[in-house]
This record gives structure tokens, sequence and C-alpha cells, in this order.
């Protein structure tokens, strides 16, 4: 089955470098543009909004991890935290910049705050990048906003309460119905639990979702979930993966 949404047609598996795959300047230019001249397309990235509205590939809701300043983002102005570096290099990049300075790479966005929604439904009209994202959050109201503002158009992933009815259904088939997202995107596991297993796999594909797992940094664990079938993974080691589907002859640069 032909994928739905532009951002998912391409060849499979697909490849996402977490964060731009940099764990030093996490989710900077610098760290998207490293990935892309490895020859990745697709980027995973945090949405975040200053007090005044601009939105910043940011993954915390503070400066303090990662940065050489301190401060929660939602309170500070846009003006305050352009002056933080990333590793004390980096400047935190407005979403904006991402999409405008690198334009063939796909974004996967995860919508940190509810206070980011209405700035990233604008930011993607005026920009027309809708075709070049893909939408997820730990939060349904935040993905269930999203799908209001864009209708079919977007592609999202699927929330919580989502993911846990797909499992439900991976064990009872009689329970499935059609998904509106155009992906699940899970953990391999959640403790001893495993979460990305055959069920899963099966039973997203015959709703016709494609599966990603996420933030998988080790060899033999890519081979396994590859095994199963999943459709894409992400990772913060952004040359093993490139290895690892170059040695399977599935590496599409």
């Amino acid at each position: 089955m032909p994928p739905r949404y532009p951002f998912l047609d391409a060849p499979l598996p697909l490849a996402f470098a977490h964060r731009g795959a940099d764990t030093v300047v996490e989710n900077s230019m610098a760290a998207f543009e490293s990935v892309r001249r490895l020859g990745y397309r697709y980027v995973e990235t945090d949405v975040r909004a200053t007090a005044d509205g601009v939105l910043l590939a940011f993954h915390d809701a503070t400066l303090d991890r990662v940065t050489d300043r301190t401060g929660r983002i939602s309170r500070l102005p846009y003006a305050e935290v352009a002056r933080a570096r990333i590793g004390g290099t980096e400047p935190i990049p407005p979403l904006a910049d991402v999409l405008g300075e690198l334009p063939e790479l796909r974004l996967n966005l995860d919508v940190k705050e509810a206070a980011a929604v209405r700035p990233l439904v604008e930011l993607l009209r005026r920009t027309r990048a809708v075709d070049r994202v893909c939408v997820g959050s730990f939060s349904d109201a935040r993905v269930t906003a999203m799908r209001s503002a864009f209708g079919p158009a977007l592609c999202t992933s699927m929330g919580r309460r989502e993911i846990l009815r797909l499992r439900a259904a991976s064990y009872l088939p009689r329970s499935r119905r059609p998904a509106a997202a155009g992906c699940v995107q899970v953990p391999p596991r959640v403790g001893p639990v495993p979460v990305a297993d055959r069920r899963l796999v099966a039973t997203a594909h015959g709703l016709g979702l494609q599966v990603h797992v996420w933030t998988v940094n080790d060899a033999a664990e890519m081979n396994r979930l590859l095994d199963l079938g999943v459709d894409g993974i992400m990772t913060d080691q952004a040359e093993l993966l490139r290895d690892v589907l170059r040695t399977r002859g599935r590496w599409h640069a």
C-alpha cells in the first residue's frame, strides 16, 4: 500500500537522525548539517516556544542541561534565548531557520508543550511545509489539535491512547479500526516489556501504518528490528545506522 503522506514517500527503511544525532550539540544547525552531509534526509527534532512565541528546535523545558545559560524557555523572550550556546558553541536554531536553510530535510517534530501548537500551525502554513513534516507528541491533545488544524494533509504519529489501542488490537484483531495517523513511533521496549514486536508491526502494517522505533543506538538491536520489518529507526549514532543499512543493502541516501 503506497503511503498516504508525502513525508513517508521514500524508500524504506527510513533513517532518522535523532536530535541531529549529536549528543554534544543536539538539535543544532551544525548537527543537522552534519547528518545531511552523511546522506540523511530525515531528522527528528523537538519544538518549544519562547515567551514571545518564537518556535525553537530544542528538547528541554530549560536551557540548563545543554547550554551555557539557564532559565525556562517558555518564560524567556527569544532575544535572551538567542544568546545561549548549545555545548558552549552553537546557537539554538529557530524552527523556521531549520525549515528554510535545509529544504531537503524532512522533519519529524515532537511538540513538547501546548504553547507551541498555535505558532507551529502558523509556521507550517506560512512556509507551506506541511508535506515535509510529521508531527507527534506524548500529549494526545497536542496531536489532536494539529490534526484539527490541517486535517488529512498533515502526517502525524499516533498519540499515547492510540498506541495503547494498537497494542490491544495486536492481540484482539476484532478491535482494529482505521487510524488517523500515518505512522506509529515507539521505543523497542518499556522496561522489560517489549513494545516493538512482530505482533505490533503486523497489526500496524495491516492498518496501513509505518512503524518507526526510537532511540536505537546498538547495531544488534537495529538488525533485530529490521528483521521484524520496522519501517524506520531513530538513532543518536548516525554513522552506525548508516553502516548497518549499507551492510543490508538498504541505505538510501
